[in-house]
């Protein structure tokens, strides 16, 4: 077999064993996101409130999912959704460049020390038979212990599989050029840690490699250590890829990030021999020989650099973000909303995250639908006494925009929502994606129900018929009891998963007591000529719309409070009862 066959052979090896070692970390990542998702995200919430707690934050769950790039898209998914400000979201970034060092050592330390395949066939065995349970919960701890098999089997087989190049002293030599370069050397070593990572989509991946390829020799110390920076910057592609189809908040959060790594690149270059130096000394002070001299202790001595680089860069830059923001800020400037513009702020059609972190999006768009429908709500109170006639055809026409609008968004939310329940959820998530689609098509029949008035109240003018000022009186009455009920319903879908059911039925018993009323009123009104038998018509149209309004308002409140109450009632035996 010629050089050329063997060496082509090692390469395709090389990249099956780098692809069973991705599969398990997006495996281990995506499982534990399940099992953990509704703690992380009260984790992300609630300890955030100062910078280093941010970064505190930010190391654990990095830690846990490990992975800093699902961390990372994970804090751009809440600041999407409105749960964080960016500068709350800056500290958590800093922390998980800490967190992502933990997968460096666990290769070093375990990796290199012991047999993966000693690790990875009864991990196998234990996490196999979770895989056929029809519990959620079951099912996403076996996906979990099934992601760290693979990841060490990936390991062992990429372990395995790095061709000893000292057999191929050409490809040596062409090696050893480009690491005789100097600046230029460790440059364009930091570009292929940059292109690598860009291309594999995990950080974690290309550190295993950078390791492997240094602990056989194919490149130096230093070489590696410039790698590992190029992987810093790489690393901060998937966070721009979530945010790309994200709000202004997101796109920020994610360019911070960047502007994060890519500074801290700048000042280890700066400094880079000083700092191999100081990573050298720290590697012979713990007892291990010098990375510089022996090639079996670089993976301890990179794992050393990384874990120094990123401390020191998080405690240097931290001191600096407030600057960092206003720079951020003024690099991507938040731009005016056109609300009468279509868009879906929140959730997009190319990137989706995991699970419950995906929902936390749906319902904040679900709430700006809401919003949107009651601003066209708005326009029906307008157009029930306009100044002219110019103005009651223009307002008319902003509300068959709304509608048009109201229409597509529905559509797009629940097509959403569709390939989100195609995904593996909890029981938890499964319920909220079916409240979250009962919610959207009444939103949807509340804007109908809006235009319906809107014709109303234009076929009324087309009559060359104006109201008086009972009806007007009345009318006015019944739209603010329809508008408290908007207010009530829109703080429902904000705090989802605290609604407050009760004022929710206190605002429908009002619509429902007061339509009565108007209606019982109605016909003895037409007789003793308070108004005309014509106006009637249109008038007892307007508020058994406003009614039907309400009826589809209560419901989004009883949606989300069923939701809620599913949740508590349903002990986890009778869970686990169901799904068998």
């Amino acid at each position: 077999m010629s050089d050329v066959v063997k060496v082509l052979v090692s390469i395709f090896t090389l990249v099956g064993a780098l692809g069973i070692f991705l599969y398990g970390m997006k495996l281990l990542s995506e499982a534990l996101q399940k099992v953990a998702g509704s703690r992380m995200r009260s984790l992300l919430a609630a300890m955030t409130s100062t910078r280093f707690k941010g970064i505190l934050t930010g190391i654990l769950v990095t830690v846990v999912v490990q992975s800093s790039s699902a961390t990372t898209v994970m804090v751009v998914s809440f600041v999407n959704a409105g749960l964080l400000t960016l500068t709350q979201a800056v500290g958590v970034i800093m922390g998980a460049n800490i967190g992502t060092t933990v997968t460096a050592w666990i290769i070093s330390l375990v990796g290199f020390e012991m047999d993966m395949g000693l690790m990875a066939l009864p991990l196998l065995g234990i996490g196999v038979p979770f895989l056929f349970s029809k519990n959620n919960n079951l099912h996403a701890i076996g996906e979990t212990v099934l992601g760290f098999s693979l990841l060490f089997l990936g390991l062992m087989f990429l372990k395995n599989s790095v061709p000893d190049l000292s057999q191929y002293p050409r490809i040596l030599e062409v090696l050893s050029h480009y690491t005789q370069l100097g600046i230029w050397s460790i440059l364009l070593f930091v570009a292929i840690g940059i292109g690598l990572t860009v291309v594999v989509q995990s950080s974690s991946a290309t550190m295993a490699l950078t390791l492997l390829m240094c602990a056989n020799g194919w490149i130096d110390f230093s070489m590696a250590a410039a790698m590992i920076l190029g992987e810093n910057v790489g690393t901060t592609i998937t966070a721009v890829i979530a945010a790309s189809v994200g709000n202004t908040s997101a796109r920020q959060t994610a360019l911070f990030h960047l502007v994060f790594n890519v500074l801290g690149v700048i000042w280890v270059l700066i400094l880079f021999s000083p700092f191999l130096r100081l990573v050298d000394a720290i590697t012979q002070a713990l007892g291990v020989t010098s990375p510089m001299v022996s090639a079996s202790s670089a993976p301890i001595g990179l794992s050393i650099f990384h874990t120094t680089f990123n401390t020191l860069n998080t405690f240097v830059m931290v001191w600096f973000t407030p600057q960092l923001v206003k720079l951020v800020k003024r690099l991507l400037p938040q731009k005016e909303t056109e609300d009468e513009e279509y868009r879906l702020r929140f959730i997009g059609h190319d990137y989706m995250p995991t699970g419950e972190i995906a929902l936390l999006s749906v319902w904040q768009e679900v709430a700006g639908y809401a919003r949107r429908v009651h601003r066209m709500f708005g326009f029906v109170q307008r157009m029930l006494d306009p100044a002219n006639d110019k103005e009651l055809q223009k307002t008319y026409e902003r509300i068959l925009k709304y509608e048009n609008i109201s229409d597509r968004m529905e559509v797009e939310i629940g097509n959403y929502l569709g390939r989100l329940h195609t995904s593996e959820l909890s029981d938890k998530a499964r319920q909220q994606v079916t409240a979250l689609m009962k919610i959207i098509s009444n939103i949807e029949s509340i804007a109908d129900c809006c235009h319906n008035a809107g014709k109303i109240l234009k076929r009324k003018r087309e009559a060359d018929l104006w109201f008086n000022e009972y009806i007007l009186k009345h009318l006015d009455v019944m739209l603010d009891l329809v508008d408290r009920a908007f207010n009530v319903m829109i703080t429902n879908l904000t705090n989802n998963m605290a609604a407050d059911l009760a004022a929710a039925q206190k605002c429908e018993e009002a619509i429902d007591h007061y339509r009565n009323e108007l209606k019982h009123k109605h016909l003895k009104n037409v007789e003793n000529g308070v108004y005309t038998y014509e106006a009637g018509v249109f008038y007892s149209d307007l508020y058994s719309q406003c009614e039907r309004m309400g009826d589809h308002i209560i419901n989004v409140s009883e949606d989300i409070d069923e939701m809620t109450l599913l949740d508590k009632e349903i002990p986890e035996d009778e869970k686990e009862e169901d799904n068998n």
